[in-house]
């Protein structure tokens, strides 16, 4: 397992889950952590698409949050990020 981050203020799963790719269809399994912070960085790009309370500093957390998935998951983040 891979430890979050300190400055990571999501939800922490106890749980992995299989996660689809919500545009190609492909899927992986992420365990807890992994699925913690993809739905950290899902949501957060959801709330930035939607122009909900913009700041630099959730611009700033979405890339360190993508940056930890690209470093603990490199082809997870490939089928489920990229």
């Amino acid at each position: 397992m891979s430890k979050l981050p300190k400055w990571f203020k999501g939800e922490l799963y106890k749980k992995g889950a299989e996660v689809t790719n919500r545009f190609g269809g492909d899927s992986c399994y992420l365990n807890a952590e992994e699925l913690s912070m993809y739905d950290f960085i899902i949501g957060s790009t959801m709330v930035l698409e939607m122009g909900g309370g913009y700041k630099h500093t959730d611009v700033s957390l979405l890339r360190k949050g993508l940056d930890w998935f690209r470093q603990h998951n490199a082809e997870a983040y490939m089928v489920l990020l990229d």
